[in-house]
């Protein structure tokens, strides 16, 4: 049985950039080191210079810019046969330098990464190197440049807790190795599974296992979405289902819950011409059955959506939708959101998981960023956990829709009626798409 693809740096940057032409190699920082480096390690320079000769390069990382799909980005690439990809000082003045230029020139940072983590042979040095890498991330991440980790065999340790998992979005190689412990300072009992790329998308802390053929296209299309802000509110999409308004309020109710009704899937898919998702809350969790995030090309343009899909949100389908709309704010794209949820998941899992610290965060996130958020109610509008994910004067609703304080069952309930009063408490509620436009509470400009 082969294990996981193994690719020079060289070889990776071959296999993701449009041509050998279209990279260009940036200069070295300079910098004069003591002999055997900064702790006078024994044999340290020799080391060095027998990877260099396997090699051919000169430290654990190339850096450079080129053109993947056509869209420039500065291309970081680590060689594994370097020391096994070890930070060092002389790596982070690579890094430093790649960030910086980045940031010069308003350029994506695309990471390529494989290493085993820090330099044994230059100690606290060689660690603290994970700090400076930390600075440069957050101060692209703060000039609203978009960065993508491309995780490779092995990915772990420092490199892992900083350029793979600090990137906005993280994808990765069928088979790497990926985790913060490596494989010599693991628990003698631990699970290997856990410790692989498909194991930290399941876990939310990836957002796909791409295969090596693949990569390119997919590089090319997350930065051609990644890199095109505007200013512009995403289109409100059209109402795919009834046209015709619900007579009762229990009508509405009805119509929201058919099983004929169109879903997120059918509004995504009429709405984008290209898509791209992300996966994930980065907190350990997914909600791939409750909530659809990613950015996808309309008319011409990119626009983020954060969508439910008519089940009970999880608490990481929230903290992924608060995710995504973070992202999209920090990159200066459009926002549009699809409610569809009978509420929000209110089982002991969903408690102990955080739920309402999780919804909490989303009607901040939804509430003050300076990008505009669109919002159409497709289906079930179930109480706060519908409502924050929808956008506070931007709220439009479809004809077989409603939203709710609560379900008109539980609305009863609470007030102590017999369940028999749920059909007279929804018209009560006053809960149609023509009712919520009457209390103000969503537009009545409807394409």
């Amino acid at each position: 049985m082969s294990g996981p693809l193994r690719l020079s740096a060289r070889e990776i940057l071959a296999l993701v950039a449009d041509s050998a032409a279209a990279f260009d190699e940036l200069p070295h920082p300079a910098r004069e080191s003591a002999p055997d480096g900064p702790l006078a390690w024994p044999g340290y320079d020799a080391s060095r210079a027998r990877a260099a000769e396997r090699t051919g390069e000169t430290e654990s990382v190339v850096c450079g810019v080129g053109r993947v799909e056509g869209t420039r980005a500065v291309l970081i690439a680590f060689e594994f046969g370097f020391l096994g990809g070890s930070l060092g000082e002389r790596t982070g003045d690579r890094l430093e330098a790649a960030y910086r230029h980045a940031r010069d020139h308003r350029l994506p940072v695309v990471a390529l990464v494989a290493t085993g983590g820090s330099r044994m042979q230059e100690g606290m040095v060689a660690l603290t190197q994970l700090q400076r890498v930390a600075r440069q991330s957050a101060l692209t991440r703060q000039a609203g440049l978009a960065q993508i980790a491309v995780l490779r065999d092995p990915t772990t340790g420092g490199g892992w807790a900083t350029l793979g998992a600090g990137a906005d979005v993280v994808l990765a190689l069928p088979g790497a190795q990926v985790g913060f412990a490596g494989s010599r300072v693991r628990p003698p009992d631990a699970d290997p599974a856990a410790y692989t790329a498909e194991a930290q998308v399941a876990a939310g802390s990836a957002d796909a296992v791409v295969e090596p053929g693949a990569l390119r296209e997919t590089l090319g299309r997350w930065l051609r979405l990644l890199t095109r802000p505007s200013r512009e509110p995403a289109p409100v999409p059209r109402a795919l289902g009834a046209q015709d308004l619900p007579a009762t309020g229990w009508d509405a109710v009805l119509r929201a819950r058919s099983p004929r009704r169109p879903r997120a899937d059918a509004y995504l898919d009429a709405y984008f011409t290209v898509r791209a998702a992300i996966g994930g809350d980065r907190c350990g969790g997914t909600d791939p059955d409750g909530m659809r995030c990613g950015f996808g090309e309309h008319r011409g343009r990119t626009v983020a959506y954060a969508a439910q899909t008519g089940t009970a949100t999880r608490p990481a389908g929230y903290r992924t939708a608060t995710r995504l709309i973070r992202l999209a704010d920090r990159l200066g794209i459009p926002v549009l959101t699809l409610v569809d949820t009978p509420g929000a998941a209110n089982d002991a899992e969903a408690e102990r998981q955080g739920a309402g610290a999780a919804i909490a965060e989303l009607f901040g996130a939804v509430a003050t960023p300076r990008t505009p958020v669109t919002t159409l109610v497709i289906g079930e509008g179930g109480s706060g956990g519908a409502l924050a994910l929808a956008a506070p004067g931007r709220t439009w609703a479809t004809p077989d829709s409603y939203f709710s304080v609560i379900a008109p069952e539980a609305a009863a309930a609470i007030l102590k009626r017999p369940p028999g009063e749920a059909e007279a408490t929804a018209g009560r509620l006053r809960i149609r798409p023509q009712d919520l436009a009457e209390l103000g509470v969503v537009r009545t400009d409807l394409p």
